[in-house]
């Protein structure tokens, strides 16, 4: 049975504004975007009242979930200034208001955004990989490596939280969508060892991800914590390009325990990692290093090597900044064809010199994990 709006709204209905009035007639909902079985929407209030309408977005999303045919429902609280309002919400160095989910802290170190963070039950830590700009290859060296960690022996899982061009389901062949545990909990794919989730897998490859801010947050948000992930030792999470909602919502929301950042060897690649560096190290992320990719090209007929994006940029900006240097990926038609394919080449090619160099940079992530571990 397919899901309409009116469904929702008639749904909708029967919540209160802290005002006493019904949702629908509140003029604080946007429009409803309904996709087979998931429901997005949002709840645009007057900043100052924020904090009581948190508990009006929970009962919202609990009425939504219970609509017969409904498996997912997203929706963000949104805060917005009217004219002559009061000042709006001290905002984070990035200019990001933050929305907060809890009540106001008793002591004023818990009024950081970052004492909102929890861990992920089962999961023994969640390492974000990241880049200052898109195309450089991020989604298929962070595929790769989650395959690596797992050929060390380790739990992995993989979270595809680039909301605006998710690759993982094409990375992976995916086409299947998850459902519902008894606890109404998305059930991560499991795909070549490990457990896998999308906001790909929620909505149709050619839809348009026209999203604001807050549903992004609030994306992000419920596939971390409503997401059986199980027991993990390691959940790798690809991010999308930048350092906006979705890198602090990440950092707001778990303690990450280290961040791995992509980049190719031009300068101009290196500019964009640097700021995204900088952005982890603001939030108190530990970086776990850099990786080069499409690091160069050996013709695989003359065996004449070509750096057509330069060579060893990403090198001399780790030693530059101070981090770790993890590893440089060559650009190579098997990579790129395997990607293509659904069958990503750690796994189509385990015995392959391709693999071999991912390896190399997964056990190197997983010293630092198990270092940083031990220090603690």
């Amino acid at each position: 049975m397919n899901v309409t709006p009116q469904q929702v709204l008639d749904r909708l209905a029967g919540v209160l504004s802290p005002r006493g009035v019904a949702l629908t007639g509140a003029d604080v909902l946007s429009e409803i975007v309904v996709n087979g079985d998931k429901v997005f929407f949002s709840i645009n209030v007057e900043a100052s009242e924020i904090r009581a309408w948190e508990d009006v977005c929970a009962q919202a999303e609990v009425a939504v979930r219970a609509i017969p045919g409904v498996s997912v429902a997203m929706v963000a609280l949104t805060a917005e200034r009217k004219p002559g309002s009061a000042a709006p919400p001290r905002r984070s160095a990035q200019g990001i208001p933050p929305v907060s989910t809890h009540r106001t802290p008793q002591n004023p170190a818990a009024g950081s955004p970052m004492a909102r963070q929890a861990d992920i039950p089962g999961v023994a830590a969640v390492i974000a990989v990241a880049s200052g700009k898109g195309g450089v290859g991020k989604s298929t060296t962070a595929l790769n490596l989650a395959l690596g960690l797992r050929d060390h022996g380790l739990r992995v899982g993989l979270l595809d939280a680039d909301i605006y061009g998710p690759s993982i389901p094409r990375l992976t062949g995916i086409r299947e969508k998850p459902h519902l545990n008894d606890d109404k909990k998305m059930v991560p794919i499991g795909r070549f060892g490990l457990a896998i989730m999308s906001v790909g897998f929620l909505v149709e490859e050619e839809s348009a991800m026209i999203w604001r801010g807050p549903m992004v947050t609030s994306a992000i948000r419920q596939m971390l914590r409503d997401v059986a992930w199980g027991e993990l030792d390691v959940l790798v999470v690809d991010m999308p390009p930048g350092t906006g909602d979705a890198q602090l919502t990440l950092a707001q929301t778990v303690p990450l325990k280290g961040a791995v950042i992509v980049s190719t060897p031009q300068d101009l690649s290196l500019i964009d990692a640097r700021r995204g560096l900088a952005m982890f190290r603001k939030v108190n992320v530990p970086v776990l290093g850099i990786v080069e990719n499409m690091s160069f090209f050996q013709c695989p007929h003359c065996g004449t090597r070509s750096d057509i994006f330069g060579h060893g940029g990403a090198r001399q900006e780790a030693e530059r900044l101070g981090v770790p240097f993890l590893g440089e990926i060559p650009l190579h038609m098997s990579i790129r064809e395997t990607s293509d394919s659904g069958h990503p080449v750690v796994e189509s090619e385990p015995d392959g010199p391709h693999t071999a160099i991912y390896r190399v940079i997964a056990g190197r992530i997983r010293d630092r994990l198990q270092g940083a571990t031990a220090a603690a």
